[in-house]
């Protein structure tokens, strides 16, 4: 079963779509940004911690890492996101750097720990578009166009015991991203999973999902997994 998290009023605060501002077309906070968040707090405390939270979005995960303690870094290729995320930072009071570019711009820096929600949905376009609200979660025919870019980029810019936290749908391929992580010389497990049902995007495209044999006819039900992997 998935692990149970007890409520949490600040987590709760950091991650509630309504309570963060948004430009238009910045990805809001939804059930993946509340189980990543989960699997953040049983970490600990993130005290003097140096904190990377790639695909930022509205900066929620990045705001509640500041919170726990950390010193955060906040990346996404989207000019929104990264002034939506300073702006609520601003506004809670809290400090976290936001850039704009992607992980091979921070070649040679080291985390102590890395957070990433990133387009995962598998999608009828070869390629993920370049722009638009899409771009924050359709990746490829088989949802895996940034995950394996985040699986090649994460373990350099990890420390010597940094842990990767990452979440995405079982639809991606959970497996694949253990294999990939572990031939990259970590060690990965699933921390934590939740069934939600379908959101507006897979219904969407249920029948391109069932052709390509991702979903099943009766499946109403969508699993998203949470990765944690540290270095071996």
């Amino acid at each position: 079963m998935a692990r149970l998290i007890t409520p949490d009023a600040p987590l709760a605060r950091f991650v509630a779509a309504d309570r963060l501002w948004r430009l238009p077309g910045v990805y809001a906070p939804q059930h993946d940004t509340r189980l990543l968040a989960g699997a953040l707090r049983h970490e600990g405390s993130l005290s003097g911690l140096d904190v990377l939270d790639i695909g930022t979005g509205s900066g929620a995960l990045a705001l509640y890492a500041a919170h726990l303690g950390a010193r955060v870094t906040a990346l996404d290729v989207s000019r929104r996101a990264v002034w939506s995320t300073r702006i609520n930072a601003v506004r809670a009071g809290l400090s976290v750097t936001a850039h704009r570019g992607r992980v091979e711009d921070l070649a040679g820096r080291r985390f102590d720990l890395i957070l990433s929600n990133p387009p995962y949905v598998p999608a009828p376009c070869p390629r993920p578009p370049g722009g638009g609200a899409a771009r924050a979660w359709d990746a490829g025919v088989d949802g895996r166009h940034v995950l394996d870019q985040l699986g090649s980029a994460a373990p350099a810019l990890l420390g010597p015991h940094g842990v990767l936290l990452l979440v995405h749908s079982a639809l991606s391929g959970t497996e694949a991203t253990l294999d990939m992580l572990e031939a990259a010389g970590m060690r990965a497990k699933v921390a934590d999973w939740e069934l939600i049902p379908y959101g507006p995007v897979l219904s969407s495209r249920l029948g391109w999902l069932r052709d390509r044999g991702l979903v099943g006819p009766d499946d109403t039900m969508e699993e998203l997994v949470v990765i944690r992997a540290e270095h071996a």
